[in-house]
């Protein structure tokens, strides 16, 4: 492989961490802090799993500490140790809990870093036929089990916590957990990378990341970041051309998971033996899922592991927060903004000082009482937490925004007969829609500020004019309409072509007038998006050719939320069939497999949706009359 630089571990976790705000991964001044390494003691040991693989691990014990205390655990791929070999960078992301008396524990995961064995991304689980099978789960198991074995003075108790892959493990260790494990937070985990998460999103593969992340983990045992020959990466993808030649020009079958990309480009059992459903199916300990709204990266797998596991939650151990925050955000920082969009709050301080540090000291210490009922949720628009008993609320009304002539979005079914009522557009490969501002520059950055970070909260006035983007809204609301629950889009749609995509955007209009924020005037903000890939509109295990012009249903989840629509806003609707280069190009022809398709087979099409009493495209939202109680602060 060539064309890569070397990300140092700090760099990567504190972006990770959320303490190196923009850029993440990058260069970046970072926040004052105090120095905790006279606090602890550290210690550094490579600890035995079953096979005889031994773990690289820093433990740091509080010093002079009287009594027993509980045992933080966070285990990570992407480096644990600081470079001047002193106190680990990853300790600062919990400097909230360092006053409530912990040992702190933290582990390379096996082949990343200072591990022996071999990394394998995203681990499934071992056949559990082979007695002596690893896996995450089996790993974690076998650390904890030498920790509080090993760890002088802790209280033989145990909590996990991880944001992103870290937060996938912290779901793996919940798997046959060990009996000291008593509380986890499941924070952004990686839940299923074909169906939702970084690498496909409903079969639509995530061109940029997926490129980008592979081969920052694989190019070796550290993180490697690749060196693109141009600032806008938008400019790079086009000229990639097809996927193929991914490997052609650059990986060269080198890289483990891009391979496994082209070999399972649909979600057989490969993907599902990884997604965390396959082998976590009820609480087993108290869990703390956290969400992001505008989580770059792992929305889908927080939402999706708390309303999976919450169907088996009989005795009230799964819980859910999600805020205002892009990936990981809640980790570092204030959280009083995200890009352009202010919520009138220090949030990510909220979290960590009320929510997070008293859900450990509850389980681990014995100590106050539970910060949330079931469901604590920032609701924007507003800019207040909110309790809820459930998720979604079970009081929520369904509500349909149809499609209508003229570009107007409402609430009233279309009347009109003719089953031909539509708007259409071409969707050109050779000219796809850029799914934020151009120059789009690389996923993490490290020597400029990149925008990765924000894109999910910038104003889509910036595709307004292009000819392949429709758009409905309504007119100026006349009371507040509050969003509390699902948003799914029921799109009735044809296409000259034989396969296509299809991405839906909901969007809150501010009103032209703005006075709060005069910057926000006309902003068009996205509350809910999603992407779904033609194809699968039958089955995601088996893809089929759509029939050139033949009206076909698409359901497309746009996953949960939790905002107002004030009055004398619009609502608005967008829908376009390219996502560029966030998303690879849809060839448009159909072809057995994309990650194999050849140039000519990137075709024009005319997309065509429909608006009428026999093809209502909609998107259908869950709705409260009332508005709940405000949570204490």
């Amino acid at each position: 492989m060539r064309s890569i630089r070397k990300i140092s571990s700090v760099t990567f976790f504190l972006a990770l961490a959320g303490l190196v705000c923009v850029p993440r991964f990058g260069a970046a001044r970072q926040p004052q802090r105090p120095d905790l390494s006279a606090l602890f003691d550290k210690s550094e040991v490579m600890i035995p799993m079953r096979d005889g693989v031994k773990l690289h691990t820093e433990f740091y014990k509080p010093k002079n500490a009287a009594a027993r205390l509980p045992i933080l655990f966070s285990r990570t791929p992407y480096g644990i140790s600081s470079p001047d070999k002193g106190i680990s960078s990853m300790i600062y992301r919990y400097a909230d809990l360092v006053p409530e008396g912990y040992i702190f524990a933290f582990q390379d995961i096996r082949g990343r870093y200072g591990s022996e064995g071999k990394f394998v991304m995203l681990r499934p689980l071992h056949d559990p036929s082979d007695a002596q099978g690893v896996d995450e789960s089996t790993d974690t198991y076998d650390a904890i089990d030498w920790l509080v074995k090993n760890v002088p003075n802790n209280n033989g108790r145990v909590g996990l916590d991880g944001i992103s892959y870290d937060g996938f493990l912290v779901t793996m260790g919940m798997i046959n957990p060990h009996p000291a494990l008593k509380a986890a937070s499941e924070q952004a985990c990686m839940g299923d990378t074909w169906l939702g998460d970084d690498f496909f999103h409903n079969g639509a593969f995530r061109l940029s990341y997926g490129f980008e992340y592979t081969a920052l983990l694989e190019s070796s045992n550290e993180n490697f970041s690749f060196a693109f020959d141009r600032f806008d990466v938008y400019d790079f993808y086009l000229r990639l051309g097809a996927l193929r030649n991914a490997n052609t020009k650059y990986f060269h079958g080198k890289l483990p998971t891009w391979n496994e990309f082209v070999a399972h480009p649909s979600y057989d059992d490969f993907w599902k033996r990884h997604a965390v459903a396959y082998g976590l199916k009820e609480p087993t300990v108290p869990n703390l899922n956290v969400a992001g709204w505008w989580d770059q990266e792992d929305f889908y797998g927080p939402m999706a592991t708390y309303a999976r596991l919450e169907k088996s939650d009989s005795k009230h151990l799964n819980y859910l927060v999600a805020g205002p925050w892009n990936h990981g955000g809640w980790g570092g920082g204030p959280g009083k903004s995200l890009g352009e969009i202010p919520f009138g709050s220090d949030t990510s301080v909220y979290f960590r000082q009320k929510i997070e540090v008293p859900w450990f000291d509850y389980w681990l210490k014995d100590k106050g009482s539970l910060p949330l009922k079931e469901a604590l949720l920032f609701q924007t628009g507003t800019n207040n937490w909110r309790q809820f008993d459930s998720w979604p609320p079970r009081e929520a009304q369904t509500k349909n925004l149809y499609f209508r002539e003229h570009g107007r979005l409402s609430f009233e079914a279309p009347q009109t007969d003719s089953a031909d009522a539509s708007d259409t557009y071409v969707s050109d490969p050779a000219h796809p829609v850029p799914y934020r501002h151009r120059p789009i520059d690389m996923t993490y950055p490290e020597d400029h500020p990149g925008s990765w970070y924000t894109w999910l909260v910038e104003d889509q006035r910036f595709v307004d004019e292009r000819p392949d983007v429709l758009t409905w809204q309504t007119e100026e609301l006349a009371e507040d309409v509050t969003l509390a629950g699902q948003v799914t889009a029921k799109l009735f749609a044809s296409t000259t072509g034989s396969d296509s995509d299809w991405i839906v955007k909901l969007i809150d209009v501010y009103p032209q007038q703005y006075p709060d924020d005069w910057k926000l005037s006309g902003y068009e903000l996205m509350i809910s998006d999603e992407i779904f890939r033609g194809r699968y509109h039958q089955s995601f295990e088996k893809p089929e050719a759509l029939k050139p012009g033949e009206v076909t249903p698409f359901t497309i989840d746009l996953h949960t939320a939790d905002h107002v629509f004030k009055k004398g806003h619009r609502i608005m609707v967008q829908v376009q069939s390219t996502w560029f280069p966030v998303y690879d190009r849809n060839p448009q022809t159909f072809v057995p497999n994309i990650f194999e398709a050849k140039e000519s087979d990137y075709q024009k099409a005319t997309q065509r949706i429909y608006r009428s009493k026999r093809f209502p495209s909609s998107v259908e939202i869950m709705t409260l009359s009332e508005t709940p109680a405000t949570a204490g602060s």
